[in-house]
């Protein structure tokens, strides 16, 4: 398991984590809203109780004081008592300067209906009166109150997740230019070092075939040192034939693979594709997209190169044989550290998104993938 992977496994399991704690924060919020429902219910059935027994008393009777404690004891729950004939009897716990409106008394009796059952209240003679109410507002806080604690605790990681992939990647590119520099340098010191061997071999007039390839490999050396220096600087864009870059990077690679491997393109040597670019490190992006097609197909296939255009830009398109990619995994290949080999540290197509996207401006995205058939990838530039 890569570090990747592992990376996936720990936010998808901080992320059902979140997710437990969010529902059973809910799930509990319900509960003890439930508990409090069926309390200011029972509440309002005895403040009904303790109405009736005032309106039914005997005036020699001397509970008048517990009667109207209980009434007066309900100072939260919205009430509105109703006759058989609809008419409003009593009004609790509604806004006063609105009372007077017989609109808003009958939007709220439609609101309370909607929400709970009136409460019967028998009276003498058969005669019946009606209860009306809705959860207080202190209930009605209280069941908004998770959502809104939800809401504030989904924006803060968000924001927290933003800031973090921020700095994390700004510490990436930190890594990425400190690593370059210094391969740059390390390369820097033997690569001289060898330009001079070749001199004085030169001057020996060795085997001249060996020479040749002392000098391929020596040169190779060379532009590898040049290609990381570019790194973590603005390289300088010219306006270059793509033809001979890519026929040169895909040369370069079949050179140093099987006999097996065979490269197609659709185009001719005598064409010409003009784009801004730097030659180095687009060299760079084609020569890890084609080693990766040859390992893909285990050294045995054909890699087609094809490129279109229209008005504004230039596709490219590096077909394989391989083994193709899940389609899950199409925009993962691209983050570092990324591989499905047993060696390497998956930098290649890190770097290529880096080169393509950030220096050429450009897009660089898998295409199509088919399992055991082949990826195609593909570059967009700009013409």
């Amino acid at each position: 398991m890569n570090i990747y992977t592992r990376k996936q496994r720990w936010k998808f399991l901080l992320f059902l984590g979140a997710i437990v704690i969010g529902v059973g924060s809910l799930l509990y919020t319900h509960r003890l809203v439930s508990e409090l429902k069926a309390e200011e219910r029972e509440k309002v059935e005895l403040w009904a109780q303790a109405t009736r027994k005032l309106i039914e008393i005997d005036i020699n009777e001397t509970d008048f004081g517990f009667l109207f404690a209980i009434i007066e004891n309900n100072n939260t729950v919205p009430v509105i008592m109703v006759d058989s004939e609809g008419d409003t009897i009593s009004i609790r716990n509604l806004d006063p300067d609105k009372l007077k409106n017989p609109e808003y008394i009958r939007r709220q009796l439609k609101k309370m209906a909607a929400v709970h059952e009136p409460i019967e209240m028998p009276l003498s003679g058969g005669e019946k009166n009606y209860i009306f109410y809705r959860d207080s507002t202190i209930l009605t806080k209280l069941l908004y109150f998770p959502y809104i604690q939800l809401g504030v605790i989904l924006l803060f990681i968000i924001v927290s997740y933003l800031a973090f992939s921020s700095s994390r990647k700004a510490e990436q590119n930190q890594v990425w230019v400190g690593l370059s520099k210094e391969t740059a340098h390390q390369l820097g010191t033997p690569t001289s070092a060898l330009i001079a061997w070749v001199e004085l071999l030169r001057l020996k007039k060795p085997d001249r075939e060996n020479l040749m390839e002392f000098e391929k490999d020596v040169a190779r050396l060379e532009k590898i040192t040049q290609r990381f220096s570019k790194i973590g600087s603005h390289p300088e864009m010219v306006k270059t034939n793509i033809v001979p870059v890519i026929q040169h990077a895909v040369g370069y690679i079949k050179s140093r693979s099987s006999d097996k491997v065979n490269v197609t393109f659709n185009f001719s040597a005598v064409d010409e594709w003009v784009v801004q670019l730097n030659p180095e490190l687009f060299e760079w992006v084609i020569e890890n997209l084609c080693k990766n097609a040859v390992d893909s197909m285990n050294g045995k296939g054909t890699i087609e190169v094809t490129m279109t255009d229209n008005a504004k830009k230039l596709y490219i398109d590096i077909k394989d044989q391989g083994k193709g990619i899940p389609k899950s995994r199409h925009k993962t290949i691209f983050k570092p550290g990324y591989t499905t080999k047993e060696r390497g540290w998956g930098l290649g197509l890190s770097l290529s998104k880096r080169i393509i996207e950030m220096y050429h401006g450009g897009k660089i995205f898998v295409l199509h993938s088919e399992s055991n058939r082949g990826t195609t990838f593909r570059i967009v530039l700009k013409k």
